[in-house]
């Protein structure tokens, strides 16, 4: 059964920072693409960022470049996301996505709000 299962949102004030983690299993992490995706209210989705198997290429959004690092590892079967100088505009339910060829799995998504 495959599983995608984020966790590290939550409240946090403006400039300040959260990681979100996404522990996967029930498919070949190691051969997958990884992206973070976020749905901020009326709003649509976004793709924050992506990286790829190997973890030696990441790709973000310009909204976030610079302060959010999206890392991966292998052997855990897991993904992170560092978000730092966190702004307002941030808050949103953040997705973990898996994708190869026609795979494509998502998580439950976690809450992320940036607020004073």
């Amino acid at each position: 059964q495959v599983q995608l299962v984020e966790s590290g949102g939550g409240l946090v004030q403006p400039g300040g920072s959260l990681r979100l983690s996404c522990a996967t299993s029930g498919f070949s992490f190691s051969r997958y693409l990884m992206n973070w995706y976020r749905r901020a209210p009326g709003k649509e989705r976004e793709l924050v960022a992506s990286i790829i198997p190997s973890g030696l290429n990441t790709h973000y959004a310009d909204s976030v470049k610079g302060r959010f690092t999206f890392s991966r590892d292998n052997a855990k079967n897991t993904v992170y996301l560092q978000m730092n100088s966190l702004k307002p505009e941030d808050t949103a339910v953040y997705y973990c996505n898996a994708q190869s060829g026609p795979y494509n799995y998502w998580g439950q998504g976690t809450q992320v709000t940036v607020s004073s």
